[in-house]
């Protein structure tokens, strides 16, 4: 299994950018890569069981897997974190985010609650965003509007979602996603990140 090293260059952050399904996250990492700086950053792809989604790019939206080839990954310590959401796998795999902070770049990861808090319990140094929607209901319609889940899906993420929302006060700092506000919601996750590297620019990531 892959022992916890030090590999990261002095500064460079790992970003967890979190929240419940449906409050926009890849929509907001979408407005990220487009803007100048964001282009440096290195978006780690998250590895899956899950079928994949209309529109969705194998390698870059994510990394589809079989459940026997996840397991693989999982079993030889491949993974910096993993968990079953809505009754599908998910993982971050680990060599990404080394190779990454190594050369001195900044990470960012997508990932749900679950493993946000695994990966904090395990890399205490990460700088963990929590994206919530302006309301509840607001939440809802997106989760409706995107008609991706069977309606007993729909009915499952819509309760984990409202379980998750509660889990705010774990994160480092909250960001709504307001309705409409895409560019200045990532200019402000941007912000975040500038600030934290200048308040600790000697950071070391252990992973």
């Amino acid at each position: 299994m892959s022992s916890r090293r030090v590999l990261g260059a002095p500064g460079a952050i790992l970003a967890i950018i979190s929240g419940p399904s449906g409050v926009g996250k890849d929509t907001i990492i979408a407005a990220l890569r487009k803007r100048p700086h964001g282009r440096a950053y290195h978006y780690v792809v998250t590895c899956t069981t899950r079928r994949r989604r209309p529109g969705e790019v194998e390698g870059v939206s994510y990394r589809f897997l079989s459940k026997a080839a996840f397991a693989d990954l999982r079993d030889r310590g491949e993974l910096l974190e993993w968990a079953e959401v809505h009754g599908h796998w998910y993982g971050t795999p680990r060599e990404d985010v080394r190779t990454a902070l190594a050369a001195g770049r900044d990470v960012i990861l997508k990932i749900d609650v679950q493993g946000a808090q695994k990966i904090k319990e395990h890399v205490p140094e990460a700088l963990l965003v929590f994206l919530v929607p302006p309301s509840l209901e607001a939440l809802f319609g997106r989760l409706r509007a995107r008609a991706t889940e069977t309606a007993d899906e729909l009915e499952v993420r819509q309760r984990n979602a409202a379980i998750e929302l509660a889990r705010a006060g774990d994160y480092d700092h909250v960001v709504v996603n307001e309705t409409g506000q895409v560019d200045r919601v990532a200019a402000r996750i941007a912000e975040i990140i500038t600030a934290e590297k200048a308040a600790r620019p000697d950071r070391r990531i252990r992973i």
